[in-house]
């Protein structure tokens, strides 16, 4: 895991959830701008995922693989999910599915980089 990436992913996910919100409260459905930063933040996980499993393979990683392969698994399924369901709902909480998405991936890749450290 590389933690300039991780906090990276954790800044943008935190913009999204701030703009998702702001688009909720302004009563407008989902629209590209937050589309393409879902796909951006995908592919932050993408290639974070990426080094994550490389660093696993030369045996680099914590002793909670299968806790550390979940929550990899949890972060790359949550923005295409909250995409397609924001994409869907075309009401004011299409945003707000994405802003507690965002906000999930945001927690999600903390436990991930306390798992790596091997912390609790």
């Amino acid at each position: 895991m590389i933690g300039s990436l991780a906090a990276g992913v954790i800044v943008l996910s935190l913009v999204i959830v701030a703009f998702s919100l702001v688009t909720t409260a302004r009563d407008k459905p989902m629209g590209t701008v937050l589309l393409v930063a879902l796909g951006v933040l995908e592919i932050g996980l993408l290639v974070q995922a990426g080094f994550a499993v490389a660093g696993m393979v030369r045996g680099e990683g914590p002793d909670e693989t299968a806790t550390l392969i979940g929550y990899l698994a949890g972060t790359l399924v949550i923005p295409p999910i909250a995409a397609f369901w924001g994409i869907g709902e075309r009401s004011r909480w299409g945003p707000a599915v994405i802003a507690v998405a965002a906000f999930a991936i945001c927690a999600m890749v903390g436990r991930l980089l306390q798992i790596w450290q091997g912390t609790v």
